[in-house]
C-alpha cells in the first residue's frame, strides 16, 4: 500500500495494518549481500555445504532479511518526511529465507503515545516479514518518532 501523503502521528490508529509490495529473493541478492558484508559463511555461499545442512539449500543472510524488510517498509511512503527517527528495533529470526522466496512486510500499529514535546509522538509498529506462504520469517517491533500535525 502506497500512501500519497506521508501520515502524521495523529493519522495512525492502533490496530491499523499496512502491507508492502512483494520482492523475490535472487541469487544476486544473496551474493551481493555476502560480498558487501564480507559474510561468506558456507550456509550462504557453498551449495554442497548447505545441501548437507539442516536447510538442504543455501539461505539468505539474516541481516539481509532485515535490510530487505526495511527497504520494503519504505515503499509504503509511511516513513518519509514525517517519521523523524527510528528509535529502536527488536528483531527475531524465525525461519530461513531461501533464493526464490517472495517476501512482503506487514506493519501493524501496536502502540501510539505522546511525548513531552507537543510537536512529536511515538509510534510502535509490529513488523512482520512474510514469505510467499504467509509464514513469518522475521519479525519484531520498530519504534518511530513521528511529527505531529502542525497547528495554527
Amino acid at each position: 500500500m502506497q500512501v500519497s501523503v506521508p501520515p502524521y502521528w495523529e493519522d495512525f490508529a492502533v490496530g491499523q495494518v499496512f502491507t508492502t509490495p512483494r520482492r523475490t529473493i535472487t541469487e544476486a541478492d544473496l551474493m551481493f549481500f555476502s560480498a558487501w558484508s564480507w559474510d561468506h559463511h558456507p550456509l550462504h555461499t557453498d551449495q554442497v555445504f548447505a545441501e548437507e545442512s539442516m536447510f538442504h539449500q543455501r539461505i539468505l543472510h539474516g541481516q539481509a532479511g532485515y535490510a530487505i524488510a526495511s527497504g520494503l517498509a519504505m515503499q509504503t511512503g509511511l516513513h518519509r518526511t514525517t517519521a523523524l527517527a527510528l528509535l529502536s528495533i527488536q528483531w527475531n529470526f524465525r525461519a530461513p529465507i531461501f533464493i526464490g522466496d517472495t517476501l512482503t512486510v506487514t506493519e501493524t500499529v501496536a502502540e501510539k503515545r505522546e511525548t513531552r514535546k507537543p510537536d512529536r509522538g511515538i509510534i510502535v509498529m509490529q513488523v512482520n516479514l512474510l514469505n510467499q506462504r504467509g509464514e513469518t520469517v522475521q519479525d519484531g517491533p520498530w519504534t518511530f518518532l513521528y511529527a505531529r500535525r502542525p497547528t495554527g
